[in-house]
């Protein structure tokens, strides 16, 4: 039986490194690469797509997981991919299956359940950890919910000149050279990014940047 090829994507290196340690002693695994964000494992796809299976984190810099689930499976549909993540909230969840992901594990998952979930995966089931599994019957059973995860994304309105701040904060500029380029002071772009943040329901920059671009705002 051929071995099945792996790619880890996680921007800790030192969970990356962890996952990895589980699963090194099974032979049936060859784990090709890891990398640290969606970017990296498309440049690392489009020289070689020699890749069965695909342990993605969720929240990571530049290419977030559930926006890199999404063009992997458009452009190599064979591959599949598991979501390992600590985050277990309806939102990530959702989003993750409606991207197209095969399964949704927490890190916290054993080695040997790690390696039987990416086995099953492998022949066609859809591995999720319990909890998730019944985050996701509730998600099934009552869609109202999932309408509201929908609803509470498109709702978002920026105004023009949230819009073009939110711009230059995702080409990673700062809130000073921000106020120079619109001619504004830095408290008004500070309260600015506030409003943004609000309206987007996100703690910080690369939340910000990454909600907005997976709803087309930037």
């Amino acid at each position: 039986m051929s071995k099945i090829r792996l790619g880890i994507v996680d921007d800790n290196t030192f969970l990356a490194r962890a996952i990895k340690e589980k699963l090194v002693d099974f032979e049936e695994l060859d784990i090709k690469y890891m990398v640290f964000n969606g970017s990296e494992l498309l440049a690392k796809l489009e020289k070689s797509h020699n890749l069965d299976l695909v342990l993605m984190d969720i929240e990571m810099p530049v290419l977030d997981g559930i926006e890199t689930v999404r063009i992997v499976k458009q452009k190599y549909p064979h591959i599949k991919v598991l979501m390992l993540t600590v985050f277990d909230n309806d939102e990530n969840i959702f989003n993750a299956i409606q991207a197209g992901a095969d399964g949704y594990l927490l890190k916290e998952i054993e080695a040997d359940k790690l390696y039987n979930a990416i086995t099953e995966t492998m022949e066609g089931g859809a591995a999720m950890s319990p909890s998730i599994a019944v985050k996701t019957l509730k998600l099934l059973r009552y869609p109202e919910r999932q309408e509201s995860l929908s609803a509470k994304e498109e709702a978002i309105e920026l105004s023009s000149r949230e819009q073009e701040v939110l711009e230059q904060l995702a080409e990673g500029l700062s809130y000073t050279v921000i106020a120079k380029n619109l001619y504004l002071s830095p408290s008004t772009v500070r309260k600015h990014i506030e409003n943004i943040y609000k309206k987007l329901q996100v703690h910080n920059k690369l939340e910000a940047v990454q909600k907005a671009r997976r709803q087309s705002l930037i």
